[in-house]
């Protein structure tokens, strides 16, 4: 997709594109993220998106860490969304895989974000499928 075909939101008083790169891990970059947590993962931050009017435009959990290109409303600011997200897989998944409670947390305060003004989504998207992420 060329940037020339971005679609827009529209909004009462603004129209544009707001569209976030966000990384996270786990605590201790643990590589708990496999099998039926990663599932189960992606269904929460499916339904957390779903629910805000947000869309995950891509998606992957390699064992170690959550790469999410997830396009939001520009009134929501970045911080919220991550915590959102992790906020809500941290107590479901703790709740319905009990192993992952040996953690302290399930993931670190910090998390790593990047607006999509300065590349095309689709360099991100490509990034983020790279199967480097599975050693």
């Amino acid at each position: 997709m060329k940037e020339s075909d971005r679609k827009y939101r529209h909004n009462n008083h603004s129209v544009g594109s707001a569209t976030v790169h966000l990384i996270w891990i786990p605590k201790r970059r643990k590589p708990v993220l496999v099998q039926e947590v990663k599932l189960r993962l992606s269904q929460i931050l499916t339904e957390v998106a779903n629910e805000k009017g947000w869309i995950i435009k891509c998606l992957e959990i390699a064992p170690d860490h959550v790469h999410v290109l997830v396009e939001h409303d520009p009134e929501t600011p970045i911080n919220s969304i991550v915590k959102a997200f992790k906020g809500r897989s941290s107590r479901y998944l703790r709740q319905e895989f009990p192993h992952l409670l040996k953690l302290p947390t399930l993931w670190t305060h910090a998390y790593f974000y990047d607006t999509t003004g300065k590349v095309s989504s689709s360099v991100i998207e490509r990034y983020i499928n790279d199967p480097h992420h599975y050693k």
